[in-house]
Order: structure tokens, then sequence, then C-alpha cells
């Protein structure tokens, strides 16, 4: 899938940091770094995408594809053991 354009909003990137540890740097390794994507809801054209940052960190990425490729990140965390082996099937 290609993404033209990364949307982290301020609200979002702060819930991010707080809740889940995870930065926009770590994101933008993750999707820049041939991620997995799956695709999860028809209408919001939400996915999901599973990646590995620079230092071993397995990330996964909730975001919002629009029609311009822009990908609006809604959430991002570490995956759990079964999105890992998931991830590791790829």
């Amino acid at each position: 899938m290609r993404i033209k354009e990364i949307i982290l909003l301020p609200n979002i990137l702060d819930k991010l940091l707080w809740k889940h540890q995870v930065t926009e740097r770590e994101i933008r390794q993750v999707l820049r770094n041939n991620p997995k994507f799956y695709y999860i809801e028809k209408g919001e054209d939400l996915y999901s995408a599973l990646g590995r940052t620079q230092a071993g960190s397995d990330i996964i990425i909730f975001s919002i594809h629009k029609k311009s490729k822009d990908a609006l990140i809604i959430s991002a965390r570490d995956m759990n053991d079964n999105e890992r082996k998931r991830y590791g099937k790829k």
C-alpha cells in the first residue's frame, strides 16, 4: 500500500506518547519499513499496519486511508502475542 503523507493530529500523538509510549518517529519508521497491512473496516477505510522500528520494537498502527493516499493515524501500540505471530508470517 502506498502512503503519500502521514497525518498525526496533536491530540492523538499526545495520547500515543502518554498511553502507549509510541513516538511519532517510531510510527514513521514502521510505515516506511514495508509494514504488513490488513484491511479492518469498510466505510472509513480503516487499516492496521504491523511492523518493526529500527530499535526492534514490534508496533501495530491503526489508520484511516484517504482517497488522496494520506494516512490519518488514529492509534498505535506494541503488538500483542497474536499480532506478533501474524506479523511473523510475512
